[in-house]
């Protein structure tokens, strides 16, 4: 979801407010030395963290139009702020150097969503794009070329849409008239599949918008191999902060965190104690932390907001697969179990 507009006359002037930065930095408190924003969209996080005292921040996004606007703000801060093209979940590689600490801010940014072009909302017509990097398949390629298996899948375990077969089905019939191109003509494709939504529920296409995001990013399989970059590049005692913004997300998160810290729940109770001393990460944050009224009346984007925080250990790093975490996977042979 990345750094939310906030209300004003002008949207195109709009300041973008870091969800949850106050909690954030007062949780890594206080901040010195080389920290990498994984996802620097509009340079939130960046720059909270700068003004709290890092002494330089290395930012990554895959969005190219994010790091040509930072321009300004990397002329402001000097040598203080690098930039780099790339995926967080090559996060080690790219910074280069050890470091001190870690921000990720997962999903899309509101810079992406609020620009009708990018394809990202469904409250705006605009083409059906979705891609974070603007390489690869788009989201019109997949609605167009999926088998309807497939979408159903994508569907139930990336947004846990429970009708997703009957909208499968019904991307199906609209394709075989004309080809869906326009992110209004699929939400409405959508929104016919479902019961008119009553006062302060969410729009009807919703989860599929979500799932169809994480699919066309590899979203997953990108966070997965970012928390074990995170814990490869971590010093010692050095800090890992993640901002989710849906359940699937933060129990990837959550997951990641127990079983670094060796807090995992042990499912066996025949299963030896987990030894804590091989413990790679501390929690610093035993729960989620999400949003207070103060942020929730600035910035209504933020409400379902959760912030992880934990300290690296010397204890070498592991790395652990998606199935490992949780990570929603798409079943092989395209089952279609447990969907309308």
């Amino acid at each position: 979801m990345g750094t939310p507009l906030a209300p004003a006359d002008d949207p195109a002037r709009a300041p973008h407010i870091p969800v949850l930065l106050r909690p954030l930095l007062a949780a890594v408190a206080p901040v010195a030395g080389v920290w990498l924003d994984g996802t620097f969209g509009a340079g939130g996080y960046s720059r909270g963290l700068l003004n709290a005292g890092a002494a330089k921040v290395i930012g990554i996004d895959r969005d190219e139009t994010a790091i040509a606007a930072a321009s300004p703000m990397q002329a402001e801060f000097g040598n203080r702020l690098s930039l780099v093209l790339g995926t967080f979940s090559q996060l080690d590689i790219l910074a280069g150097e050890a470091l001190d600490g870690v921000v990720l801010d997962l999903g899309v940014s509101s810079m992406q969503i609020d620009r009708a072009e990018r394809g990202f909302s469904f409250q705006k017509d605009g083409p059906l794009d979705m891609r974070m990097g603007q390489s690869g398949p788009s989201a019109a390629d997949m609605v167009a070329t999926a088998p309807e298996s497939a979408l159903a899948d994508i569907l139930f375990h990336f947004g846990e849409e429970r009708a997703a077969r009957r909208i499968a089905r019904a991307i199906i019939d609209a394709r075989t008239r004309a080809p869906i191109t326009r992110t209004l003509e699929l939400a409405e494709i959508i929104a016919k599949c479902l019961p008119r939504p009553k006062p302060g529920q969410s729009h009807p296409a919703t989860r599929s918008f979500q799932a169809l995001r994480i699919a066309v990013n590899g979203e997953f399989d990108q966070l997965v191999a970012a928390l074990s970059a995170a814990e490869r590049a971590l010093k010692p005692g050095g800090l890992l902060a993640v901002v989710t913004f849906h359940s699937l997300e933060d129990r990837v998160v959550k997951r990641f965190f127990q079983t670094a810290s060796g807090d995992a729940p042990n499912t066996n109770r025949y299963a030896p104690e987990a030894d804590k001393t091989t413990a790679r990460f501390e929690l610093i944050t035993r729960k989620a932390v999400g949003p207070d009224d103060e942020e929730l009346a600035e910035n209504p984007r933020a409400r379902s907001a959760k912030l992880r925080v934990a300290r690296r250990t010397d204890a070498p790093a592991q790395a652990l697969a998606g199935a490992e975490l949780d990570a929603p996977q798409l079943p092989e042979g395209g089952s279609n179990r447990g969907r309308r």
